[in-house]
């Protein structure tokens, strides 16, 4: 009895192993549009904070008109935060706020990551104020362009 415990573990345990492997396969396959002529580019600073952290560095925002978004937050030194890109409905994060990288459905994304995926619409839409201002749960974003 034990040994089929034991074996139905170990079977459980490569699934899911298999499955994750066929998850990020089909994740890095997601192509996303280059910054070319007619994206908009805006720099300035972002104020985050959270229940645990409270940064503040320097953003550098790229979007275009087919709802294509990048976005960059670095800190003194060159040292990168987060680097999101993300189209209308895939997404992907990279650095030390994302905690560890992910890329997926935008509908499946960490909550930790939620908020900042909810900024291009804000700054998309908010294009002429110099000032954005986003709540998202725990979260807050204070953009200065």
């Amino acid at each position: 009895m034990k040994q089929m415990k034991l074996i139905a573990s170990f079977g459980l345990c490569v699934l899911s192993l298999v499955l994750a492997g066929c998850q990020t396969t089909a994740s890095s396959s997601h192509q996303f549009a280059q910054p070319a002529v007619g994206w908009q580019t805006k720099t300035g600073q972002l104020s985050y904070t959270d229940q645990q952290t409270s940064l503040i560095g320097e953003v550098l925002v790229r979007y275009s008109k087919q709802g294509d978004f990048e976005l960059t937050f670095t800190k003194a030194g060159g040292i990168t935060l987060l680097a999101l890109r993300q189209d209308a409905t895939f997404g992907k994060a990279e650095g030390l706020l994302a905690r560890r990288d992910w890329s997926g459905p935008l509908a499946e994304a960490p909550p930790r990551l939620r908020g900042w995926f909810q900024l291009r619409d804000k700054i998309v839409n908010g294009r002429r104020s110099a000032t954005i201002r986003h709540d998202s749960g725990e979260q807050t974003f204070s953009l200065r362009f």
